[in-house]
């Protein structure tokens, strides 16, 4: 199974995220990106890549006990930008360094249970961020459409629970699929 940790927007974030998603869309050059689904809307703590049912009870294990130690926090989404011209994504604000160390424990916890983790995840410093579409193409700059994003502010809402997320991939064939991810088990945080 293809895993992830992540914190899941509440409705009112997701609400107020897609009315700002639709003047994005709004833009010239929008057609030539692939959107995400508000479904797919996540921040993901820790990507943990194939796991093989056997490591799934011990990765769970570790992953509630993550939660338990980790309080309920304050987060929004806010801003936003671009990694390159691959991808425009909406950022986050408030409470990041509770966050970053729920993130890190995620990560540690898929390491100690046997996860072969990927080594980009190891290094790179976490960044919160939702993603919000990719290029199709090389020919399309992304500039317009981060900065599109740079004023959005979004409600705040406490983020109660870490989830372990499966991710399905796009139907082989099918133009315009796009990856579905499904909620297997969440937790709630500092219980």
């Amino acid at each position: 199974m293809r895993l992830f940790a992540a914190v899941l927007p509440s409705g009112t974030a997701i609400a107020e995220l897609a009315d700002e998603m639709a003047q994005l869309k709004a833009l010239p050059g929008a057609d030539r990106l692939r959107w995400t689904g508000q479904d797919g809307w996540h921040f993901t703590l820790a990507f943990y890549g194939e796991v093989a049912e056997d490591v799934l009870p011990d990765l769970q294990e570790r992953l509630a006990r993550a939660a338990r130690r980790q309080v309920p926090y304050e987060l929004r989404i806010a801003g936003g930008g671009r990694f390159d011209d691959r991808v425009v994504w909406a950022g986050a604000v408030g409470e990041l360094a509770v966050m970053r160390k729920l993130a890190d424990s995620a990560d540690a916890g898929g390491r100690r249970a046997g996860v072969t983790m990927a080594a980009h995840h190891t290094y790179r410093p976490y960044h919160p961020h939702l993603t919000l579409a990719r290029n199709r193409t090389e020919h399309l700059r992304l500039a317009p459409f981060a900065a599109g994003m740079e004023g959005f502010e979004g409600t705040p809402w406490t983020v109660r629970e870490l989830a372990l997320m499966r991710s399905h991939p796009p139907v082989p064939g099918v133009a315009g699929s796009q990856p579905h991810y499904e909620k297997l088990v969440s937790w709630p945080l500092g219980r």
